[in-house]
């Protein structure tokens, strides 16, 4: 059975209380902690810098996933690396210099990704794939947490997957948008191996509770969630 990675994104979370956020998640098994960097250009929002970043590695037991849905990510990937991301994803769409900057996320000690918004076709990552460490596929338009999810994006995450497998090296493929228990189960058939969950686990009441169901609906065997 396919090891499947639970991210909790802190972007639902109460930002008042961040330590008690991650403390909850990792109760649960979370694997990673998601944490989206907005710039209020790229997407219609604001987020957090690298300061925080920082604040929440002395706090996290688990790596940071550091998603930069930000319009020039190349001039602060060296202050994320430095404040504690251990993975960070770049969007497609704002890089014309796609594997340079790839390679210089790896140069600093992270592992590199790249994001596709939901209307950026899986190809155009086809001259990138020897420089990816995983790829992060969104399922909704990024700016926003408690979005619903795009149910195209399935369909998506099986071509990519099937393109992924054709290197010869295993690539994870990350989602993230509208992920819950009704949808969980599907996007793992279809491929993928890391899952961000923000409502889905912040949400909730209980959220270490939450992300131990999560994990379990995405194990299941049948598909079915009914």
């Amino acid at each position: 059975m396919r090891a499947v990675r639970i991210a909790p994104s802190i972007l639902a979370s109460d930002f008042a209380a961040l330590g008690e956020a991650i403390r909850a998640a990792e109760r649960g098994g979370a694997d990673l902690i998601h944490v989206d960097v907005m710039d209020g250009h790229f997407v219609p929002n604001i987020t957090i810098g690298p300061p925080v970043v920082k604040a929440l590695k002395r706090v996290a037991h688990v790596p940071l996933d550091v998603h930069l849905m930000i319009s020039e990510p190349d001039r602060y990937l060296e202050a994320f690396v430095e404040a504690g991301a251990a993975m960070i994803s770049v969007h497609v769409e704002v890089l014309p210099h796609l594997q340079r900057t790839l390679a210089q996320i790896r140069h600093l000690g992270a592992l590199a990704g790249a994001v596709l918004n939901p209307s950026t076709p899986v190809v155009t990552i086809e001259e990138v794939l020897d420089d990816l460490d995983f790829v992060l596929i969104m399922s909704v338009n990024p700016g926003f947490g408690g979005q619903v999810f795009i149910p195209r994006s399935e369909q998506k995450v099986r071509a990519l997957r099937q393109r992924l497998d054709g290197t010869g090296r295993h690539i994870p493929i990350e989602i993230d948008g509208g992920i819950d228990l009704s949808n969980i189960a599907r996007v793992v058939d279809a491929g993928v191996d890391i899952v961000v969950a923000g409502s889905a686990v912040f949400g909730a009441p209980d959220p270490a509770a939450a992300v131990r169901q999560l994990r379990a609906a995405a194990l299941r065997q049948d598909s079915d969630p009914s």
